[in-house]
């Protein structure tokens, strides 16, 4: 038998090891306080306390710690041992209730948006009993909620459960009215697929760039890059294929459900997808994966690179957000059936996250924006900065006759024949799928593709739970006092479709007449942090969040100066970087090799006087061309970098980052990948894309 299910969850506090260690009485409360959000009872968590350490020593640990998301895009930790003296002068192995529910990391030097000052330290840390501890490093992670002293939320787990209980609220309205009294609670699902890069660790230490902003700031188009579509699919590496299977343990450890794996389209480029989980567990899960992927590369003498755009000319990556809603009694709310057109209740719920999409656009689009996906959205290798949604033809011709209020006459389905007797024949999907919609429908989900590789899934769910939920609550409280409950359903429907069409785009999001069609309908298209972040303090977006109790307006605020201030840093971080580069490692070579070749010049002409000389006096003069550009344009982005100190605010500076430091970088980028063509590669200071993109093997 495969050692697979053995192994899985094997470091993980889950529900087994929860029915196997606590009583009846108190694992039937604990259940309680996760599926049906009761409040958690003082003795039994000093119960699951005593089982939970108890079931952590077997395993090897020596630690605790409260395991959270701070705002800065990582994961935090502070550990404490198991270990309190007896009275002998040895020790015992503790761990109390208490110190399961409450912990108190310092909050005065995590990102809170002004919320918290230098001098005030103290905030805390809540457990959440809906995501599972888990062992680490023989270290027990307890999954929390971090808060400031004042209780505003400092992190991106508790607007999340926040958001996700909002949607629940609203789901079971409407629910109810279709007669579902068995239904406790509704949930979203996600499955978000992880794409990313593995270069060798040895180059990866001769880069700079890499090591500081995990992306090349120099680097020239490689004679080969994914021009012959070889890599997708491809067999995968012999290096890459063992390093994939030992991340697959570690991660099935960890109770973490990776499914799929492959070549992306970038050479170098990967993918992991794991099968859905409930928002909260499956974000938790992503930040896990992108840690243990970063942790396993480093045994295989790899590193992986997690951000959106590593290398120029080839694709970067994101992270694909599969989204649905599903019932604690196993409905997924967003299967259309064998007759959607007929299925009142599936076609209620589609037309919420179609208004959601629609009235919240903007809201959608801010939850992705960062530096690094700055360069990737809107390029042809990933969604548009336009919010749309995609359908396919089957749904869009059955919300076409509920529009026109026309009878829908259905498709037949299409057998494919391939031509060859012996391969099966099977039926066609009644739809195709769309890699250049936002936010398509695939079946019995959405899939949100604007995020990137290296982001918390969280703010986006947060923003699509609460945007969802608000539409159910409007139609709940219009259905409630229907009359006629079948008649108002589909003209509720019918209306929201009339309202709200504008945002359904089955065609091609990277033909430049979808930008001209999009301003057309109205719809937003926001194209940078700078444009997107704006749009969290407008009045119809904080009013969303702040009555659905899932951000208060403190906390709103605090997310807009963090979200920008990490912009500004990170493209500071990005600039500065490349001045130090082009000063002390990109010129000097230039230099030397410049200087190389007049040498050789004086030596030809005084071994061969007639010789021609024309090769190296043409390299010369381009060479020392380029110096004076490469200098110039070092200068001229450190000035523009120095203003940065005389910004107003943080929305100035990030202005001033995108009309001024970021052109500047690209111009100082140009002469400096040209120059790269031209020196020799024994005189280039680093390695360059050929043996960072094609080095693995």
């Amino acid at each position: 038998m495969s050692s697979v299910p053995v192994m899985f969850g094997s470091m993980v506090f889950d529900d087994r090891e929860m029915k196997a260690r606590l009583s009846a009485k108190v694992y039937n409360s604990l259940k309680k306080t996760i599926d049906e959000g009761e409040s958690l009872d003082g003795k039994v968590a000093d119960a699951v306390a005593i089982a939970m350490k108890d079931w952590a020593l077997e395993k090897g640990a020596t630690h605790f710690t409260h395991w959270f998301q701070p705002l800065t895009g990582v994961t935090a930790e502070k550990h404490d041992s198991f270990i309190s003296p007896s009275p002998d002068g040895g020790v015992i192995m503790e761990f109390s209730g208490k110190e399961l529910i409450k912990g108190e990391p310092d909050a005065s030097s995590f990102p809170s948006g002004g919320i918290r000052a230098t001098f005030e330290a103290r905030g805390y840390t809540a457990w959440d009993p809906t995501s599972y501890a888990f062992i680490k490093d023989k270290t027990l992670c307890i999954p929390t909620a971090f808060c400031s002293y004042s209780g505003e939320a400092l992190d991106k787990k508790t607007p999340l459960l926040r958001s996700m209980e909002a949607l629940n609220k609203q789901a079971l309205r409407i629910l109810k009215l279709f007669g579902h009294k068995d239904i406790k609670y509704v949930r979203t699902s996600v499955g978000p697929e992880q794409e990313y890069f593995l270069v060798d660790r040895e180059m990866y230490n001769q880069r700079p760039d890499l090591i500081f902003t995990g992306r090349t700031l120099f680097g020239a188009k490689p004679p080969k890059g994914q021009e012959l579509d070889d890599h997708y699919f491809g067999v995968i590496k012999p290096r890459v294929q063992a390093y994939m299977n030992d991340l697959n343990e570690e991660l099935w450890k960890l109770g973490v459900l990776a499914k799929t794996e492959h070549n992306e389209v970038a050479p170098a480029q990967h993918e992991l997808a794991p099968i859905y989980a409930t928002t909260n567990i499956a974000t938790d899960h992503n930040q896990l994966t992108m840690e243990i992927m970063q942790k396993v590369a480093q045994k295989h003498g790899l590193v992986c690179l997690l951000h959106e755009k590593p290398f120029a000319g080839v694709n970067g990556s994101g992270k694909h957000n599969n989204w649905s809603m599903a019932t604690d009694t196993g409905v997924n709310l967003l299967t259309p059936g064998e007759t959607p057109y007929e299925n009142a209740q599936f076609l209620l719920f589609l037309v919420a996250v179609i208004q959601a999409v629609d009235e919240y656009q903007t809201l959608l689009r801010l939850s992705v924006a960062t530096a690094g996906n700055d360069h990737r959205l809107g390029a042809n290798e990933a969604p548009p900065a336009i919010i749309s949604m995609f359908l396919g033809d089957e749904l869009s011709a059955v919300l076409d006759a509920i529009e026109k209020d026309q009878p829908y006459t259905g498709t037949e389905k299409t057998e494919m024949k391939l031509g060859v007797h012996v391969l099966p024949r099977f039926f066609r999907d009644t739809t195709d799928r769309n890699r250049t919609s936002p936010f398509a429908f695939t079946g019995n989900k959405f899939e949100f593709r604007s995020l990137g590789s290296s982001n918390s899934i969280a703010c986006a769910n947060i923003m699509l739970n609460t945007a969802v939920a608000e539409s159910l609550k409007q139609y709940a409280d219009e259905l409630e006092k229907a009359e006629d409950f079948e008649t108002a359903v589909h003209a509720l429907v019918r209306r929201v479709l009339l309202d709200h069409s504008r945002v359904i785009f089955n065609g091609n999001g990277y033909d430049d007449s979808w930008i001209v069609e999009a301003e057309k309908r109205g719809l937003a298209n926001l194209k940078t942090t700078p444009d997107a972040m704006p749009e969290l303090l407008t009045e119809k977006n904080r009013t969303l969040l702040m009555s659905h109790g899932v951000m208060s307006e403190t906390e709103i605020n605090s997310r807009y100066e963090i979200m920008l201030e990490n912009y500004c840093k990170t493209v500071n971080i990005e600039a500065m970087t490349m001045v130090d580069m082009a000063r002390k490692m990109i010129l000097p070579a230039v230099e030397s090799y410049t200087a190389e070749l007049s040498e050789a010049l004086q030596t030809k002409k005084a071994a061969v006087p007639e010789a021609g000389c024309g090769y190296e006096k043409k390299k010369i003069v381009k060479l020392s061309g380029l110096m004076e550009a490469i200098d110039g344009a070092v200068d001229a982005l450190e000035a523009e970098v120095l203003k940065l100190k005389d910004a107003a605010d943080i929305t100035e500076a990030a202005c001033l980052i995108r009309d001024a430091v970021l052109p500047k970088m690209a111009a100082l980028r140009l002469p400096c990948d040209e120059a790269e063509t031209m020196t020799a590669k024994k005189a280039w200071p680093y390695p360059v894309y050929s043996d960072l993109l094609f080095g693995v093997k």
